[in-house]
This record gives C-alpha cells, structure tokens and sequence, in this order.
C-alpha cells in the first residue's frame, strides 16, 4: 500500500487494521471520560468527588500495571486485549442503563469508574506493548509510535467536544451508549488483525521475579529512570486539569460542559500538533532536547491559565499545555520503546505506564482537596511552577542524560558507533 512516510507505519496491514478500531474506540472513551466527570460535578456539586471519581478511575494502575506487564510477557497479548475491551463494553452499557433510568448515583458511578481503572490498567500497557508486533518492518516503530499518539491525542480533542455537545442535548447517557458502541469496532479489529511477530520465547520464571527483574532494568538504566520521574511529575501537577474543568467553567466562567469539552479539547489540539511534529520525524534523534524543553512549556501554559480570564487566550494556554505535556510523553515513549530489550517490553511500558498513568490518581485527589481550599485557578498555578521548576532541573542534567543513552543507541543501529551523541 502506498503511503506518504509520514505514515509509513501503515503499510502494515494489520497495524492499519487495529489503527481504525482504536480510532473509533478512542474517540468514544474521551466522550464517556467528560461525560462522567461532568456527571460526577452535577451529582455532587464538589470538586473533591470529581477528584475522587478521577483518582478511582485512575488508582488501579499505580497498583496493577506492573503485573499487567508480567502477564502481557508471558501471554498472548491479543487475547488479553479482547478480553479486558470486551469487560469495558460491558461497563459503559451499565453506566447507559442506570444513567437512562435515572438510578445512578454518586457512589454507584466512582464504583463503576473503580471497574473501568482496574481493567485499563490491564489495558493499557498490554496495548502499548502489542501494536509493536504487528508492524512488518521493526524499522517503522517511531513513526507507529507517533501515529498512535497522534490517534490517542486526536480523539483527546475531538471526543471531549463532541461529548460536551452530546451532554448538552441528550444528556449523559448518550455518551455512555456512543462509548458502548465504539468497543465494538476494535473488537472487531482485534478479531482480524494478527501480530506478524509473536513474543520471543521465555524460560520458566517466577512472575514476582519478572517483576522484579523489569524493575531493576527500567530503574538501572539513567535515561528510563530520569524520563520514568518526570512523567510521574507532570501527571501529578498538570494531569488533573479534567477535574478542574467543570469548576472552572462554572465558577470562573459561568458557563456549563461545552465549555469543559472546549477547554479539555484544546488539549488536545495541542497534543495533536506535538504527535504530528512527532510522525514527521524521520527517526528517534533528537527527541532528548525536547523532553525538557516541552514539560516547561506545559507548566508555563498551566500558569498562564490561573490567570486568564478570557475563553480564547485559556484555550490557547490549554493547547500549549497539551502540546508540552504530550511532547514529553511521546518522546519519552519513542525513545523506550527504541531502547528497550524486546523480552522485557511488556514489563517496562508496564512500568511507563505506572509511573505517568498510574501517577494521575495522586494528582486528581490532591488538585480536588487542595481546589476546595484555594480555588481551582491557584491549583493550576501550583501545578504549572512544579512543573516548570521539574523540567528545568531534567534540562540541567540533559548532558549526562545523553552520555547514558549513546551506548543504546549504538546498540540499536540508531547512530553508528562514531556517532555523535543523541541530540
């Protein structure tokens, strides 16, 4: 199939394949995402629920995600994948069922969203690790990379708008059923798509020794360990920004969920625009400079929205934040998945995930506290000079950052051994 190169991924049949179903997939979680914060506000009127729905949503991961990552090297991750997609069907048609009903309450949703945290985190490491097997030429992992952000973060922009029209005119019970309906699709990706490389055969091993193992392997090596601690940095001070949206935009600006979806969405327009810069890149190169670079920039929109007040410059500020925190996280997810040895790839995007997934709960419980006691605009203000002060000091140690990352590098054939440092 002919491509352009900046989608050179997609010559891969069965990439394509599982491409389009997360697509539609994709775009349906972030539509249900807004309407179940939006739902947790209206029922509750507290940012501390909202915060608490979003940690519940988001706890299981710190815990899970590691195992996930054992079972995803030891199992067949196709598999795996079915069946936790088809339990997170199975949740959002309960959340359309209770929702229609008007039987849903508070404890009932953080219950379901528990359900939906323990299951993708499952999920998600499974599936960072398993899009790699089905592209036939290994040569075209950083440009799948950035196509599978660009598709994570294109639906970041387009499902929360579409889910604040949604909300608005039908309520939320529509977005739960549009959210049931999109697992359809990559179910049935699942169904067809076949990896074109199983994972390599292992020794019998104990798991806990496999997660012991994967530990000592991402912690041991500098560049994991530095990018692993600032993920965790960003997520706590700038990932909770959906749970004090819907304060925002009723206390700040008056206005009801259009404007959680415009904000959420800008987001998302500016991780778009980081994912396509991204898929353009002709190789892994040069990404170390912009890790620190881009979580400055996230921090610095975070600031600037405490103190706007105009619709427009607070959604150019969000978009700026969205750009730099998904720069960061994409290009720290490039350079892993470049790296890292193919035997311990579940384990170590287990442990991605963790550390910038997993770390989210942390953030949504203490932005929704510390919001009930400061307002939601000085939280982002707290936010955004963490994470300024977190990457200039990545920035401050990028030399030795990239003296530990040559030697992979070579290794890998990313630059030849006379090569300059990676950049």
């Amino acid at each position: 199939m002919a491509v352009p190169h900046s989608l050179r991924a997609l010559r891969s049949r069965n990439f394509r394949l599982y491409y389009s179903g997360q697509a539609v997939s994709m775009i349906g979680t972030w539509v249900q995402s807004l309407a179940l914060m939006w739902l947790a506000y209206r029922l509750s009127g507290s940012t501390w629920f909202t915060g608490l729905v979003g940690f519940l949503n988001s706890a299981p991961y710190l815990v899970l995600s590691p195992f996930a990552g054992v079972l995803g090297d030891r199992l067949d991750r196709r598999r795996i994948l079915i069946t936790v997609l088809a339990l997170l069907f199975l949740q959002s048609v309960v959340l359309a069922i209770l929702s229609g009903f008007g039987a849903l309450t508070p404890w009932q949703l953080a219950s379901l969203a528990l359900f939906a945290g323990l299951a993708n985190s499952f999920e998600t490491p499974t599936r960072q690790a398993f899009f790699v097997q089905l592209l036939d030429d290994r040569d075209d992992l950083p440009n799948a990379i950035a196509l599978n952000s660009v598709l994570m973060n294109g639906a970041r922009l387009v499902g929360p708008s579409i889910g604040g029209l949604v909300v608005a005119a039908w309520g939320e019970t529509a977005c739960f059923a549009l959210n049931a309906a999109s697992y359809l699709a990559v179910l049935a990706a699942l169904r067809v798509a076949r990896p074109v490389r199983p994972s390599p055969p292992r020794a019998p091993s104990h798991p806990l020794a496999d997660l012991a193992d994967g530990w000592r392997y991402a912690m041991g090596f500098v560049p994991i360990r530095r990018m692993l601690l600032l993920l965790a940095t960003l997520s706590i001070t700038i990932g909770p920004y959906s749970t004090l949206m819907p304060a925002i935009a009723v206390k700040t600006f008056g206005e009801g969920a259009w404007l959680v979806g415009t904000f959420i969405g800008a987001v998302g327009l500016g991780a778009v625009v980081a994912a396509v810069g991204l898929a353009r890149r002709p190789s892994v190169r040069g990404l170390a400079k912009w890790i620190a670079a881009s979580a400055i920039l996230a921090g610095l929109g975070a600031i600037g929205f405490c103190f706007s007040r105009s619709v427009p410059l607070s959604a150019a500020l969000m978009a700026l934040s969205g750009f730099g925190m998904f720069m960061t996280a994409a290009s720290c997810n490039t350079i892993v998945q470049s790296v890292v040895d193919e035997d311990k790839r579940g384990r170590v995007m287990s442990y991605y995930t963790m550390f910038f997934i997993g770390s989210l709960p942390i953030g949504h419980l203490a932005a929704g506290a510390i919001a009930e006691r400061i307002g939601a605009p000085l939280t982002f203000l707290a936010g955004g000079v963490a994470c300024t002060l977190a990457g200039i000091a990545f920035a401050a140690r990028l030399d030795t950052f990239r003296e530990h990352l040559r030697p992979a590098y070579i290794r890998r054939g990313i630059i030849p051994s006379t090569g300059e440092p990676p950049q």
